[in-house]
């Protein structure tokens, strides 16, 4: 809060066609594809993306093994313009882990969808690099280190733009000589492509009430390291994934394991934050896979480069909400179009892109402005993205009501039956949200993880480290406590304070003050935007906002 007795003063403004929230696939297919359109059509459109990271792709992260179809309809002939997607995949591998065994699932015990021909492991981060530069060439602005902060509304209540956050605001919300007001951005439509649980897409959610007829949202934490390994080790073009070993049974998760590149192995582990115990680590719990007996050959001699996490939407068909509003639309992981089982939603973002850059060019065409893009609702709903996802509708909720074991198979099984008779229309509900998920901590006994031993497994803020993560430190805690109070007086009694233990960096600390009393203590510099605080978070007490502008994690290849 500004402390000073002047008003701030104006902000100044922009006026555009389209304004985009968000470089990542969603919004840079966004852009891309209306700027084709208009070559086409003749029309003379503006087009902004704002990118709250450094540089684009500096907060992008995921696994990832690509599919292309929405990218063979976006640029056609990228094989031919470099598009660094080159690593197919030629080996795929589905194992189920004991303590000190594994057992090889069978291919063809899996549905035609879940297979990964032709596919390409590749870095998500670089592929947005290089949508960034497609999008420039045709003539689209894009802003990295500019985080939208705010949405900005017309007089009847339409999305009319968005505004940048202020910046050289000290930490007690005085003013710094180094201060910079904000920029309004204004369109005729605005996209909202922030990625998941996004700061924005948060408040569009609940103004417009474009979730009432879905079910609630379900999230996983996606961890990740990037591994550089000696050649004789390297399978290039190999895809793994794990299920069960560290996880009990009860407990939602597995693993990726890929080989790509020049002797670079992505390995991650993706936890479901509908997890009832509140001593379970997300992060330990990786550090501890990784020390398998199927898995440590693989990094034998190697070294680490980098580390992330990522929140994931995890709800799919039943929990994709309304996706217009007045003034604009939710696109990619802001609406949530992850399909769980194949852990692919880049393909799916993408499509939604294009398809709402499509329903905005026509209306701007027909001289609208600040309505509902029904058309981008519409083409949705009879789109491969719905086929995608309604297919696999009811594996998450079976996974979450029969846990791992008998939720694999009846998943397997329900997969089979979506994809041999589409007709099918049964969907399974979630039920609640993942922060109400959490027991007492009295039902569970402390967990004790294994020290790490600096060669294959790591402590938290030696990760942080390799993540880039950078924030100015004097600038206000980006991590917002409704009420200051709650994690001692509730959540630690009740739940022994799960945030020092669901955060992947560290941010969260009980600590004593001088006086000897406890004291929730929040490390913001060490925030890797995964968002897990915001969703899982027992009393809906914190929530994330965007930093001062290029502040967070500057992920490279990842």
């Amino acid at each position: 809060m500004d402390t000073r007795s002047e008003p701030l003063p104006e902000r100044e403004s922009m006026e555009f066609d389209i304004v985009i929230v968000g470089a990542g696939p969603a919004g840079l297919s966004a852009a891309i594809r209306l700027k084709q359109l208009a070559e086409e059509r003749e029309m003379d459109l503006s087009v902004v993306v704002l990118e709250k990271g450094s540089e684009v792709g500096a907060h992008i992260l995921s696994g990832a093994v690509i599919d292309p179809i929405a990218l063979n309809d976006l640029i056609p002939e990228w094989r031919s313009l470099g598009a660094p997607l080159e690593t197919a995949v030629t080996s795929d591998r589905f194992l189920y882990l004991g303590p000190s065994w594994q057992m090889p699932l069978p291919q063809i015990l899996f549905p035609p969808l879940m297979k990964n021909h032709g596919n390409y492991i590749a870095s998500l981060g670089n592929l947005c690099r290089w949508l960034a530069g497609k999008a420039e060439e045709l003539g689209v602005e894009i802003y990295p280190g500019f985080a939208a902060t705010e949405i900005l509304y017309d007089g009847e209540g339409a999305v009319i733009g968005v505004a940048t956050g202020d910046m050289g605001v000290a930490r007690d919300g005085t003013i710094k000589d180094s201060f910079m007001r904000g920029m309004e951005l204004r369109g005729k439509y605005t996209l909202i492509g922030e990625g998941v649980r996004g700061s924005l897409a948060k408040q569009l959610i609940a103004r417009f009430k474009l979730d009432e007829a879905s079910e609630p949202q379900k999230f996983g934490i996606g961890l990740k390291e990037l591994w550089e390994v000696s050649a004789d080790v390297h399978q290039p073009g190999l895809v793994q994934h794990t299920i069960g070993w560290p996880l009990d049974n009860g407990t939602g998760g597995g693993s990726f394991l890929y080989h790509f590149g020049e002797n670079l192995i992505s390995v991650g582990f993706v936890l479901h934050l509908n997890y009832e115990n509140p001593y379970l680590s997300p992060y330990d719990e990786f550090q501890r896979f990784k020390t398998h007996p199927a898995i440590r050959g693989h990094f034998t001699g190697g070294k680490r480069i980098s580390y992330g996490a990522r929140a994931i939407t995890e709800g799919g068909w039943q929990s994709v909400p309304r996706l217009v509003f007045p003034g604009g639309a939710l696109i990619g992981c802001s609406a949530g179009f992850v399909n769980l089982p194949r852990i692919k939603g880049t393909h799916n973002a993408m499509a939604s892109g294009m398809m709402a850059a499509e329903a905005a060019i026509e209306a701007i065409g027909a001289e609208r402005h600040g309505d509902r893009l029904n058309a981008y609702q519409s083409a949705y709903q009879s789109s491969v993205i719905s086929e995608d996802l309604k297919r696999v509708r009811n594996a998450k909720p079976l996974w979450s009501r029969f846990g791992t074991l008998a939720g694999l198979i009846l998943g397997g099984i329900d997969m089979w039956l979506n994809t041999l008779f589409p007709f099918l229309n049964h969907t399974l509900k979630h039920g609640k949200p993942d922060h109400d998920c959490l027991r007492p901590a009295a039902g569970f006994e402390p967990i004790d993880y294994p020290r790490p031993d600096g060669i294959l497994t790591f402590d938290k803020l030696t990760s942080v480290s390799l993540s880039g993560t950078n924030h100015e430190e004097d600038q206000p805690v980006h991590l917002c406590l409704a009420d200051p109070d709650i994690p001692i007086s509730k959540n630690l009694p009740r739940f022994a304070e799960p945030a020092e233990r669901y955060c992947p960096a560290g941010v969260y600390e009980i600590v004593q003050d001088s006086e000897g009393r406890q004291k929730f203590q929040i490390n913001a510099q060490n925030c890797v935007h995964c968002k897990t605080c915001d969703i899982k978070d027992p009393a809906q007490n914190i929530t994330w906002v965007p930093p001062e502008g290029s502040g967070g994690p500057n992920y490279p290849n990842m």
